[in-house]
């Protein structure tokens, strides 16, 4: 298990990629997982990337926000992302979990829990 700090993050691709567009690129989002991947987040499961990329548009058509990652841990095919997510969204701001399953080089499943 390797453990970062908030200063050297040594994350998978496909993370870097995810948390590099969550913000700016709902498709390029969608391109870090795989074809039949899927993202649990305020309870709610979105299939494939097609739902991924809609998911991701809407919370960024909703809500402003910045996340600002605090810690990250890799073992094998999973990587866990804690961050500060700031915006105008009630209870801003919120600590994040994000557990990321990895698949070769795309996210096979996200889940995303405080």
């Amino acid at each position: 298990m390797q453990t970062n700090s908030a200063n050297s993050f040594e994350l998978p691709a496909p993370v870097a990629s995810y948390f590099a567009n969550e913000t700016t690129d709902s498709q390029a989002v969608a391109r870090c997982f795989t074809e039949d991947a899927f993202v649990v987040d305020e309870g709610h499961e979105h299939r494939g990337r097609a739902a991924i990329a809609d998911w991701n548009a809407d919370a960024t058509a909703k809500f402003s926000f910045t996340t600002e990652l605090l810690a990250a841990e890799t073992d094998g095919t999973r990587a866990t992302v804690r961050a500060k997510v700031t915006g105008n969204f009630p209870g801003s701001p919120i600590e994040l979990r994000f557990r990321f399953t990895l698949a070769g080089d795309l996210i096979a499943r996200l889940e995303i829990a405080p």
